[in-house]
């Protein structure tokens, strides 16, 4: 089965926050842009937040502009389609958050963008990170799988989470 792969991260040395996703999307992958699919909400999100628009490479330059970098848990997986469920845990590779924080030191908050994100931090990644200064927060996914919140109540959670940034 083919493995998916994930993008470098979306950064800037001085980054404050970190969000992070499990892996891109079949449509990301195709179009090689972080939260591509035009009905997950992630993009709209920062437009409210931080009016961040325009074609993709001006919005991940916005992003950095405003202290955030944007990555994933997951370098690659196997997962046959777009879904978390689907990812193959015992074909995971994490990408190098110790090379990414020692580089980034001004990360004060990671974001997780859905429970799988938050899962798989914490069951790879957590136990290395040793900065005990970065507050991290689980967020309501921007995905269209996860349907059962309204894009209101995700902006309002996303709004109070980074109201620091």
């Amino acid at each position: 089965m083919e493995r998916s792969e994930g993008f470098p991260a979306v950064a800037r040395a001085d980054a404050r926050s970190l969000i992070l996703g499990s892996l891109p999307g079949a449509r990301s992958i195709a179009e090689q842009q972080y939260y591509a699919h035009p009905q997950n909400v992630f993009w709209r999100i920062m437009r409210e937040l931080f009016g961040i628009e325009g074609d993709y490479a001006t919005r991940c330059a916005q992003l950095r502009a405003s202290g955030i970098a944007l990555w994933d848990v997951l370098r690659s997986s196997v997962r046959p389609g777009s879904m978390d469920a689907d990812i193959q845990i015992a074909s995971a590779a994490v990408n190098d958050f110790a090379g990414f924080f020692s580089a980034h030191p001004n990360i004060r908050t990671v974001a997780f963008n859905g429970k799988k994100a938050e899962q798989l931090f914490v069951r790879f990644v957590e136990p290395e990170v040793e900065n005990h200064d970065v507050r991290f927060v689980a967020l309501p996914s921007t995905s269209p799988a996860y349907a059962s919140m309204p894009f209101s109540g995700k902006l309002k959670v996303w709004r109070d989470a980074l109201a620091e940034v």
